[in-house]
């Protein structure tokens, strides 16, 4: 018997060891699921190409605040004519400067989409913005 109760507290220690280890694998998968907003680049730029990444940047930053810092969101901005970058274009089938958005699930790219209104909505910031909102809003929904 008291060998029993000797284990006992032990067995506890292991039992809540392993619930909290479950959950923060639980918690882990979670936060492997998120959208990655990226703007492609090369080195040399207009001021359209500017503006692309600018109103890019703002529709993200300005509009998803709180999926930014819980890590739901990314935005990275990408020159693809640096070393090691030639991966995005292939994978994505870039010519030019691009606004990609790529659903990752349980830490793997689930699909993408190429922005490419944003050539034709550049002039318009207003519509711009609100396509971009609109596209992110609609991944993001996917992981919640």
């Amino acid at each position: 018997m008291k060998r029993i109760l000797s284990i006992l507290p032990v067995a506890i220690l292991v039992t809540i060891g392993v619930i909290f280890a479950i959950n923060l694998v639980c918690a882990e998968q979670i936060s492997m699921s998120k959208v990655i907003a990226y703007y492609f680049h090369g080195s040399s730029r207009c001021p359209t190409c500017h503006k692309l990444e600018q109103y890019s940047k703002e529709a993200v930053k300005t509009n998803f605040k709180d999926a930014l810092s819980a890590g739901k969101l990314e935005f990275k901005v990408v020159n693809m004519e640096e070393g090691g970058k030639q991966y995005y274009a292939n994978r994505y089938g870039l010519y030019t400067q691009a606004l990609i958005l790529s659903l990752v699930k349980d830490g793997k790219e689930d699909r993408w989409e190429n922005l490419d209104k944003i050539w034709e909505y550049v002039g318009n910031k207003e519509v711009f913005i609100s396509y971009v909102k609109d596209k992110v809003s609609g991944l993001l929904k996917e992981i919640q």
